[in-house]
């Protein structure tokens, strides 16, 4: 991945992921957390994995991604993007859109 590819995945991922590591952390191990999202055969959700990636990536020195993190950033930073566009009307506090974001990194009440 060039520089500037880099520059601009790390400025959207960073810009749109708003939730620190621990706050992360700690909701990805709450049950409305796991019950979030499209599982697949009963496991865990696509976010809920997403989320761990997520968790590691924040805690990576910046010097220490790889391009592969880079390509994950950029998945998180479109569906973060693609599900904002699908908010629902009304109070969003305890919805499964809200939840589904939050695994992603990003809490739509901020």
């Amino acid at each position: 991945m060039r520089v500037d590819e880099r520059k601009e995945t790390w400025d959207a991922f960073h810009d749109l992921v708003n939730m620190e590591p621990g706050e992360l952390e700690k909701w990805l191990a709450s049950d409305e957390s796991r019950s979030a999202g499209q599982h697949k055969d009963g496991g865990e959700s696509t976010g809920h994995a997403s989320g761990r990636r997520i968790l590691d990536i924040l805690r990576t020195k910046k010097g220490d991604l790889s391009d592969d993190d880079y390509q994950h950033m950029r998945k998180v930073a479109g569906y973060i993007r693609r599900h904002l566009a699908q908010r629902p009307s009304g109070d969003v506090r305890d919805t499964r859109w809200r939840h589904s974001l939050m695994n992603w990194g990003h809490d739509p009440l901020r």
